[in-house]
Protein backbone atom coordinates (compact mmCIF):
# COMPACT_ATOMS: atom_id res chain seq x y z
CA UNK A 1 0.00 0.00 0.00
CA UNK A 2 1.18 3.46 -0.74
CA UNK A 3 0.03 7.02 -0.18
CA UNK A 4 -3.69 7.41 0.26
CA UNK A 5 -4.34 3.66 0.54
CA UNK A 6 -1.96 3.48 3.53
CA UNK A 7 -3.59 6.56 5.08
CA UNK A 8 -7.04 5.01 4.61
CA UNK A 9 -5.89 1.73 6.15
CA UNK A 10 -4.43 3.55 9.16
CA UNK A 11 -7.63 5.56 9.57
CA UNK A 12 -9.78 2.43 9.25
CA UNK A 13 -7.81 0.66 12.01
CA UNK A 14 -8.09 3.76 14.23
CA UNK A 15 -11.85 3.11 14.35
CA UNK A 16 -11.19 0.03 16.49
CA UNK A 17 -10.83 0.67 20.22
CA UNK A 18 -7.73 -0.90 21.75
CA UNK A 19 -6.55 -1.26 25.33
CA UNK A 20 -3.47 0.75 26.27
CA UNK A 21 -0.51 -0.86 28.02
CA UNK A 22 3.10 -0.07 28.86
CA UNK A 23 5.49 -2.89 28.04
CA UNK A 24 8.81 -2.74 29.86
CA UNK A 25 11.99 -4.79 30.02
CA UNK A 26 15.07 -4.56 32.21
CA UNK A 27 18.24 -4.77 30.18
CA UNK A 28 21.31 -4.84 32.37
CA UNK A 29 21.41 -1.54 34.21
CA UNK A 30 18.84 0.13 31.97
CA UNK A 31 15.05 -0.05 31.71
CA UNK A 32 13.23 0.32 28.41
CA UNK A 33 9.49 0.68 27.90
CA UNK A 34 6.92 1.88 25.43
CA UNK A 35 3.17 2.40 25.14
CA UNK A 36 1.39 -0.24 23.07
CA UNK A 37 -2.15 -0.84 21.90
CA UNK A 38 -1.40 -4.11 20.14
CA UNK A 39 -1.41 -6.58 23.01
CA UNK A 40 -3.86 -9.43 23.26
CA UNK A 41 -4.71 -12.62 25.04
CA UNK A 42 -4.03 -15.64 22.81
CA UNK A 43 -4.77 -18.60 25.06
CA UNK A 44 -6.07 -19.27 28.58
CA UNK A 45 -4.54 -22.76 28.88
CA UNK A 46 -1.67 -22.26 28.77
CA UNK A 47 -1.89 -18.50 29.39
CA UNK A 48 -0.33 -16.78 26.37
CA UNK A 49 -0.24 -13.18 25.18
CA UNK A 50 0.93 -11.54 21.98
CA UNK A 51 2.43 -8.09 21.64
CA UNK A 52 3.20 -6.31 18.37
CA UNK A 53 6.05 -3.78 18.30
CA UNK A 54 7.64 -1.67 15.58
CA UNK A 55 10.60 -3.64 14.24
CA UNK A 56 12.80 -0.53 14.32
CA UNK A 57 12.02 0.33 17.96
CA UNK A 58 14.55 0.09 20.75
CA UNK A 59 12.20 -2.06 22.85
CA UNK A 60 12.09 -4.63 20.03
CA UNK A 61 15.88 -4.69 20.02
CA UNK A 62 15.88 -5.28 23.78
CA UNK A 63 13.20 -8.00 23.64
CA UNK A 64 15.24 -9.85 21.04
CA UNK A 65 18.02 -10.05 23.67
CA UNK A 66 15.95 -10.47 26.82
CA UNK A 67 12.95 -12.82 26.94
CA UNK A 68 11.26 -11.70 30.17
CA UNK A 69 9.18 -8.53 30.31
CA UNK A 70 6.17 -6.94 31.99
CA UNK A 71 3.02 -5.25 30.73
CA UNK A 72 0.93 -2.83 32.77
CA UNK A 73 -2.61 -2.48 31.42
CA UNK A 74 -3.27 1.18 32.10
CA UNK A 75 -6.28 2.72 33.81
CA UNK A 76 -8.19 5.78 32.64
CA UNK A 77 -6.31 7.84 35.25
CA UNK A 78 -2.98 7.10 33.52
CA UNK A 79 -3.24 9.08 30.29
CA UNK A 80 -0.11 11.06 31.19
CA UNK A 81 1.86 7.84 31.73
CA UNK A 82 0.71 6.53 28.33
CA UNK A 83 1.78 9.78 26.66
CA UNK A 84 5.19 9.78 28.39
CA UNK A 85 6.02 6.27 27.22
CA UNK A 86 4.72 6.99 23.69
CA UNK A 87 6.97 10.01 23.12
CA UNK A 88 9.77 9.38 20.59
CA UNK A 89 13.34 9.80 21.84
CA UNK A 90 12.33 9.33 25.44
CA UNK A 91 14.85 8.71 28.23
CA UNK A 92 15.25 5.58 30.32
CA UNK A 93 11.99 4.13 31.61
CA UNK A 94 13.22 4.73 35.17
CA UNK A 95 13.08 8.47 34.50
CA UNK A 96 9.61 8.16 32.98
CA UNK A 97 8.20 6.56 36.13
CA UNK A 98 9.84 9.02 38.52
CA UNK A 99 7.08 10.26 40.81
CA UNK A 100 4.73 7.48 39.64
CA UNK A 101 4.16 4.53 41.98
CA UNK A 102 5.85 1.45 40.54
CA UNK A 103 7.79 -1.66 41.47
CA UNK A 104 9.85 -4.38 39.81
CA UNK A 105 8.31 -7.64 38.75
CA UNK A 106 9.42 -10.67 40.71
CA UNK A 107 9.96 -12.82 37.58
CA UNK A 108 11.12 -10.27 35.00
CA UNK A 109 12.70 -7.51 37.11
CA UNK A 110 10.92 -5.15 34.68
CA UNK A 111 9.19 -1.97 35.85
CA UNK A 112 5.50 -2.43 36.66
CA UNK A 113 3.43 0.72 37.03
CA UNK A 114 0.97 0.68 39.90
CA UNK A 115 -2.58 2.00 39.52
CA UNK A 116 -3.39 0.22 36.26
CA UNK A 117 -6.24 -2.22 35.76
CA UNK A 118 -3.82 -5.17 35.75
CA UNK A 119 -0.19 -6.12 35.24
CA UNK A 120 1.43 -9.28 33.97
CA UNK A 121 4.90 -10.68 33.60
CA UNK A 122 5.68 -12.76 30.54
CA UNK A 123 8.43 -14.67 28.78
CA UNK A 124 8.67 -14.59 25.00
CA UNK A 125 8.61 -18.06 23.48
CA UNK A 126 8.37 -17.25 19.76
CA UNK A 127 9.13 -14.21 17.65
CA UNK A 128 7.60 -13.56 14.22
CA UNK A 129 8.42 -10.83 11.68
CA UNK A 130 5.21 -9.20 10.43
CA UNK A 131 5.70 -6.41 7.90
CA UNK A 132 7.12 -3.38 9.69
CA UNK A 133 6.41 -4.97 13.09
CA UNK A 134 7.68 -7.87 15.16
CA UNK A 135 5.26 -10.13 17.05
CA UNK A 136 6.27 -11.58 20.42
CA UNK A 137 4.27 -14.60 21.60
CA UNK A 138 4.80 -14.99 25.32
CA UNK A 139 3.93 -17.34 28.16
CA UNK A 140 2.42 -15.52 31.13
CA UNK A 141 4.64 -16.09 34.16
CA UNK A 142 2.47 -14.23 36.67
CA UNK A 143 -0.39 -11.83 37.07
CA UNK A 144 1.16 -9.14 39.25
CA UNK A 145 -2.13 -7.45 40.18
CA UNK A 146 -5.71 -6.88 39.06
CA UNK A 147 -7.86 -3.88 39.98
CA UNK A 148 -11.35 -4.57 38.71
CA UNK A 149 -12.61 -1.29 40.20
CA UNK A 150 -10.42 0.86 37.91
CA UNK A 151 -11.67 1.86 34.46
CA UNK A 152 -9.35 0.86 31.59
CA UNK A 153 -7.69 3.31 29.22
CA UNK A 154 -8.35 2.75 25.51
CA UNK A 155 -7.15 4.40 22.32
CA UNK A 156 -9.78 5.19 19.72
CA UNK A 157 -9.55 7.46 16.67
CA UNK A 158 -6.07 8.61 17.63
CA UNK A 159 -6.94 9.64 21.20
CA UNK A 160 -6.75 8.11 24.64
CA UNK A 161 -10.23 7.66 26.09
CA UNK A 162 -11.43 6.42 29.45
CA UNK A 163 -13.99 3.62 29.56
CA UNK A 164 -16.80 3.74 32.05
Amino acid sequence: MRGSALTEFTEAMAQLAAGVAVVAVREGRDDVGTTVTAIMSVSADPPLVLVSLSSTGYLTEMLLRRDRWAATLLSSAQTAVASRFATPGRPSARLLVAGTPHHRGQHSEALIIEGGVAAIEAESTRVFPAGDHTLFLARVLAVDYIDGSAAPLVRLRGRYRPVG
